[in-house]
């Protein structure tokens, strides 16, 4: 009764966590039945172009699936595409990187994100006509020795960096003798160091330069245009709309409704969204001066947070409990015996293969790959657009099952052989022996390692940002971002992290040591005393 008693609770908190996390998307879903979506993909984390907000002030969109909202000059021109094609805006959060997979699978309709059209990149999407032309510029403290830099030769010694996955990081290559440290995923860590004093500068366009002056008045901008040497494609300094190639339709579409765009309309835009950007601290919110910086960000942000937090639970907690059954099946058929009859011998080498291969696969690839796999891969070549919650969910339950398939086949292994050999001789089957002998001691002995794999899946859960879910480490970034507090918000967030996972082992202690059970046994005195054998499931020989 206990044993089903706690197969029932498991499969409860699976069916309640999925509810929960389809919860989450269920309000964005029936609104989208209700009118024509335009999909539009950007990091919303890149201000003036864009940003992430909790309320849909100043005209901000949602973001699909979370209630957080976008706004910035990227939304504004999406706003008026949108308009004209008479379509909802609707966007698509994805960290840089993800961009031309969510495009090229078809999970967003346009990248509306200060993407520059470079040769690289037409060969994977297309863009439409410019709209907007930038200046690069180095951006360096105030105080720093490369803020006087003439030419390209003064920055030589200079640690500079710029975003991964853009040209920026290429163009410092023509300033000869500077130091090209690693490429950084976006503009809010690159502040960071730069603040820091663990970079020089970074190479930015000259927006990012105007849009951080705001907020930091002690930097300044060393243009590189002017400078002799120094060569840009005209491609790689225009910012453009990407389109999925074979959509020419919805391209002339665009190129049309930014013709109508004066150079006017666009300086406005700009000039507002440099104006509504978000502020440092706590310069543009309500606070009073006495309030701590902890609370300051939880008043703005708690709600944006706790959501994270929710969001990463569900995906740990779920992916775990359906990792566990789907190790707990491989685990059990790659320790079948092997059968006498030829056929079923061959038959259970090939199926021994097949789930080796699953195990290797899932266990020798990063999860952020399997995500970009799974979820873009399946909806370019079979079309399928999966859920982001879902597709979530199925990558963890999957990467962690096959952990833990090796193990608790582990777990069974280390079981003594007389266990087996004793239940033979009782004329039990070979089922009959792993349900009511081998599982319960293996599963026993394998509490600490499926705690352990609950504790590292809350954290790697924040991989999936790669697939746009919202989960704690991506609602980090996007409040550290706008808040410019970084050290505060990634402060807060690695006590979460703690406080979850230190949570979570005590509660499995305590479960591990209500199984444990007595100390000694006295075999003759917990002798199961059976009246009637066939309760059993076997019958002793006579």
């Amino acid at each position: 009764m206990k044993s089903k008693t706690t197969w029932f609770t498991a499969l409860m908190a699976v069916i309640l966590s999925i509810f929960i996390g389809l919860h989450f998307t269920s309000n964005q879903a029936q609104a989208a039945s209700k009118e024509p979506v335009l999909k539009i993909g950007m990091e919303a984390n890149y201000p003036p172009y864009n940003w992430t907000q909790t309320t849909d002030a100043n005209g901000a969109v949602p973001i699909d699936g979370s209630k957080q909202f976008a706004n910035g000059y990227d939304v504004q021109i999406a706003k008026i595409i949108g308009k004209k094609l008479h379509r909802r805006v609707v966007v698509e959060k994805t960290q840089w990187d993800g961009l031309l997979p969510a495009l090229t699978s078809g999970k967003i309709d346009l990248i509306i994100a200060g993407m520059s059209p470079t040769t690289e990149r037409r060969k994977a999407i297309n863009f439409s006509n410019p709209y907007r032309k930038s200046t690069f510029v180095v951006i360096v403290n105030k105080a720093s020795k490369y803020a006087t830099a003439k030419n390209l030769q003064d920055f030589k010694g200079a640690k500079l960096t710029a975003q991964q996955g853009t040209l920026h990081y290429d163009l410092i290559k023509q300033l000869k003798g500077a130091n090209r440290e690693p490429a950084m995923r976006d503009f809010s860590a690159m502040r960071q160091s730069l603040s820091s004093g663990t970079i020089d500068g970074y190479i930015a366009e000259d927006i990012e330069y105007e849009s951080y002056h705001r907020v930091n008045p002690n930097i300044v901008a060393v243009n590189l245009n002017k400078m002799s040497g120094f060569n840009v494609p005209t491609d790689d300094s225009i910012t453009s709309i990407g389109v999925k190639k074979g959509n020419t339709k919805l391209l002339n579409s665009v190129n049309d409704i930014l013709a109508g765009i004066s150079n006017k309309k666009r300086d406005q835009l700009m000039a507002t969204a440099v104006k509504e950007q978000p502020k440092a601290g706590n310069s543009s919110s309500t606070t009073t001066k006495k309030e701590n910086w902890f609370m300051a960000i939880m008043r703005q942000y708690g709600g944006m947070i706790l959501g994270g937090v929710g969001m990463t639970l569900l995906l740990a907690l779920v992916g775990t409990i359906a990792g566990f059954f789907i190790g707990l099946l491989v685990g059990i058929v790659r320790t079948i015996p092997a059968p006498k009859s030829a056929g079923k011998k061959w038959g259970l080498k090939i199926v021994d293969w097949i789930l080796a291969v699953y195990i290797e696969v899932f266990r020798g690839t990063p999860m952020m790959v399997q995500a970009a796999v799974i979820y873009y891969g399946i909806a370019q070549l079979w079309h399928l657009n999966l859920n982001r919650t879902v597709a979530a969910l199925i990558i963890v339950s999957i990467n962690t099952g096959a952990y833990l398939a090796e193990v608790i086949r582990g777990g069974i292994n280390a079981t003594p052989k007389g266990q087996f050999e004793a239940a033979s001789a009782l004329g039990m089957t070979h089922s009959q022996q792993m349900w009511h002998i081998i599982l319960p001691q293996a599963i026993k002995n394998c509490l600490p390692s499926i705690t352990n794999e609950f504790i590292v899946n809350i954290k790697d859960t924040s991989v999936l940002s790669i697939i746009s879910v919202s989960e704690l480490f991506f609602v980090g970034t996007t409040v550290a971002s706008q808040t410019f507090e970084f050290f505060q918000t990634y402060f807060i967030i690695s006590m979460i992290y703690l406080i979850l996972t230190f949570s979570i082992t005590r509660i499995f202690n305590l479960i591990e040591r209500k199984l444990e059970g007595p100390k000694n046994y006295n075999l003759m005195a917990n002798q199961i005393q059976v009246e009637d054998p066939k309760e059993t499931g076997f019958e002793h020989e006579q």
